[in-house]
């Protein structure tokens, strides 16, 4: 028995990659678990407009504002969510924003007026705010940067898995829970989708780990192992900003807000338009659109864990970004000359939009934590996140506008197609301001 330990510790030193391994599997599955009910509490407002619009009898601008103004509570929010983490740790700030988001979403099904529905959007927004940075800190205590780009990939693909999975159940509970207790089908879908987010917020109370000294699933060794590696990585990086104030003087933080900006522009569009594109092409049945959404998510999900693999092995994740947000512009513009002439193309543009726009995420938020740590990485993601989610609100806002005045979206998908161009345009041209080595 002596013998085996023995030889499990010279391979955890000479590799640690199991060690790894082993804290990924216990985080991530239920981080992915609790990301994916966020994004669905987020987004099934997408499929509750196919039927709350008319009942309620809401403007497109109503939605586009509603689906946006949850945006603005993560805005007030973010930072102070993000800072209370570092002293109250992961597992008591995890818990209490998904409990939040979980019943204020299910509250969402007794909105009855355009001021209700505000409200609730509003404070949806205020009760997520901190859990996406948190996370992204969170996960800088247990892997160093060189494996970063993967975890974070694997995590960031519960975005397009939770439209793999949302897509499908959102129309069998739409068309097949329709009158239930006399209750509209969209109001369903916020019941229901509410409720286990709620309960397994609850559970992550007991089961995260604040920090890898408390990690008691890993034997004594590999916390040391672990420990030396993240030290050997800080060293590596060198002095980075740890004075908040410090970085808020710091060019390349708003730098990175403004890109930020822009990616979340591109990802908030076909995440609160997805299911109107697809009708516009002309599907009609809100469960095949629902299997439509699913099939581009799926896209999206195996697009972000090939770049975070892609980003870790070449080292290179800027230039990788800017690749993909040429390919998201590129598609937001054929969705938007095919909307009212092909559905095929139409479907397949929309696809490869949704895959670029999130597979840039994973990749994007590499960079900050080469640059800030401490008080600055925790402070700095949530102003980046914040800030840069603003594109959140004026994406869904602005096109929801558009529609109302003209009838249409093309116009809007164009300027969409070229917000992402911009982004890539703006990282080739600063370049020179990020870490060395990244480009």
């Amino acid at each position: 028995m002596s013998s085996i330990a023995a030889s499990a510790t010279v391979d955890a030193t000479s590799d640690p990659g199991p060690i790894y391994r082993k804290i990924a599997f216990r985080l991530i599955p239920l981080l992915m678990l609790l990301w994916v009910m966020a994004w669905v509490d987020r987004v099934n407002i997408s499929f509750a407009k196919l039927q709350m619009m008319d009942e309620l009898k809401f403007s497109e601008a109503v939605y586009g504002l509603g689906a946006g103004i949850f945006f603005l509570g993560y805005l007030v929010f973010e930072v102070p969510s993000n800072l209370l983490l570092q002293k109250i740790g992961a597992r008591g700030t995890i818990a209490r924003i998904a409990i939040g988001w979980g019943v204020t979403c299910a509250l969402m099904s007794v909105a009855t007026t355009p001021t209700m529905f505000y409200l609730l959007r509003f404070v949806l927004g205020s009760f997520e705010a901190g859990f996406f940075p948190g996370v992204i800190l969170y996960l800088t205590l247990w892997f160093p940067s060189d494996r970063r780009a993967k975890v974070f990939g694997i995590f960031m693909s519960s975005v397009a898995l939770s439209g793999v999975l949302g897509g499908p159940i959102a129309g069998v509970i739409m068309s097949e829970m329709h009158t239930w207790l006399g209750l509209s089908g969209w109001k369903w879908l916020f019941i229901v989708e509410g409720i286990p987010t709620a309960l397994i917020g609850l559970f992550s109370l007991f089961y995260l780990t604040n920090r890898l000294d408390e990690a008691h699933w890993l034997t004594q060794r590999e916390r040391e192992i672990v420990a030396d590696d993240l030290e050997r990585d800080r060293a590596r990086l060198g002095d980075r900003e740890h004075d908040l104030m410090s970085a808020l003087r710091d060019r390349r933080l708003w730098l990175f807000t403004f890109i930020y900006f822009c990616i979340v522009i591109t990802n908030a569009t076909v995440a609160f338009w997805g299911p109107t594109i697809i009708r516009t092409a002309g599907i009609t049945g809100i469960s095949t659109i629902g299997w439509i959404i699913s099939g581009a998510s799926l896209l999206g999900s195996a697009g972000m864990i090939l770049n975070g693999f892609v980003a870790d092995r070449t080292g290179r994740p800027l230039i990788l970004g800017v690749v993909l947000l040429v390919i998201a512009g590129l598609a937001f513009c054929v969705v938007a000359g095919a909307l009212h002439r092909s559905l095929e193309i139409t479907v397949v543009a929309f696809a490869f939009a949704l895959a670029a726009a999130y597979s840039t995420v994973p990749i994007f938020w590499q960079l900050p934590n080469r640059l800030f740590v401490g008080t600055a990485a925790a402070g700095g993601i949530a102003i980046i996140n914040s800030f840069g989610n603003l594109g959140g609100f004026l994406a869904p806002y602005a096109l929801g506008v558009a529609a109302t005045r003209t009838g249409d979206i093309t116009a809007g998908l164009v300027v969409v197609g070229a917000v992402a161009a911009i982004a890539a345009l703006r990282i080739l041209i600063t370049r020179r301001f990020f870490a060395p080595g990244t480009v």
